[in-house]
């Protein structure tokens, strides 16, 4: 063998052993740590509603994915639409990877929305996002009396819809749309929940409603009035279309000007988030790494999946990657982008 090349192989063969070495190094230090803890999950929801059911199935099915298999137990810290609990994590919790955080979609945008708000004491951007396990997509719901048959005509036909209260996704999509696209819609407001809503329409009160979401649960309230043709799905208020109405364009697709689109994609990030779970932003980046690995892991999990299909929860992940690139992007928007959405959501 060629001497030059003798000494270049020997030379690559000591620098791959050295960095294969430090690798199984970190993974054995992080295997150390994970080994016979207990890890906290603290969460923002109350116990029993939707965010609660994903947060306690990760914590029953990501420790078999976690470098010395820890425990987790659900922690729930209920208060100020999931500020409390996103505070607490920035500013309080261990920073040392022992405890995974469980917030509200509209939590990472916060900030966003309201800068002058000192009551938000995070940066979103900071957290270290696990994942959510689901995205959101929410499903402009309309009774088929009003003669409605395309999005088209919502610019030439007024319907009235449903809504909780002004700062509720029911009151902002809508008056997004009348503002962006010209729609005619009257919003509303005072509706106790979502149920209310839309027996609401059942009873004639109004002729739709807009959701934020569209759980396994609210999906199977409204098969009833789209099966018999009384209600038709018309739009979709998220990032992608949805199979189970493939007739049905995203706000997204309806707008053909380009800044306008831009605001619809900053509004929807809270629906990519969809039900998010993250680190405190001082965890150390070698666990920072192994869990995200084990939450991705997780997502692929026959063991997880089968149970979230008996729980009837859909599961249509993100990575923690794209959520802290996402968020990257909205606040870096443009001083006036931002501040016209600001303004239409007042």
């Amino acid at each position: 063998m060629n001497r030059a090349l003798a000494t270049v192989s020997v030379v690559a063969l000591t620098l791959t052993t050295g960095v294969a070495s430090a690798q199984t190094s970190a993974d054995k230090a992080v295997e150390q740590f994970y080994k016979g803890k207990r890890l906290d999950l603290t969460t923002s929801a109350s116990i029993g509603g939707g965010y609660d059911q994903y947060a306690r199935l990760l914590a029953k099915h990501m420790p078999r994915h976690i470098p010395g298999e820890p425990l987790i137990t659900v922690k729930n810290m209920v208060g100020a639409e999931g500020l409390k609990c996103a505070n607490f994590l920035y500013n309080v919790a261990a920073q040392d990877g022992s405890v995974i955080g469980g917030l509200q979609r509209n939590n990472g945008l916060a900030k966003f929305y309201d800068p002058g708000n000192t009551n938000i004491q995070f940066d979103a951007r900071k957290f270290h996002w696990l994942g959510s396990p689901q995205q959101e997509v929410g499903l402009f719901i309309l009774s088929t009396k009003t003669g409605v048959k395309t999005v088209e005509d919502l610019k030439t036909h007024e319907v009235t819809v449903s809504s909780t209260a002004r700062n509720a996704p029911t009151s902002i999509y809508p008056r997004m749309l009348n503002a962006l696209y010209g729609s005619k819609i009257k919003v509303i407001e005072g509706y106790e929940g979502s149920q209310s809503g839309l027996i609401a329409i059942e009873r004639g009160e109004v002729d739709g409603n807009v959701s934020g979401g569209s759980s396994a649960a609210l999906r199977a309230r409204i098969a009833p009035m789209l099966n018999s043709g009384q209600a038709q799905v018309i739009a979709l208020m998220g990032m992608h279309r949805d199979s189970d109405y493939p007739n049905a364009p995203t706000a997204l697709e309806m707008m053909s000007d380009p800044d306008a689109k831009r605001l619809f994609e900053i509004a929807f990030t809270e629906q990519v988030m969809g039900r998010p779970f993250l680190l405190p932003p001082g965890v150390p980046a070698d666990r920072v790494k192994a869990l995200r690995a084990a939450f991705d892991a997780t997502m692929k999990d026959k063991q997880f999946l089968d149970d979230a299909a008996s729980q009837k929860v859909e599961i249509a992940p993100v990575s923690g990657e794209e959520i802290n690139a996402l968020l990257d992007k909205v606040y870096s928007a443009p001083p006036d982008v931002a501040n016209k959405l600001r303004d239409l959501i007042k």
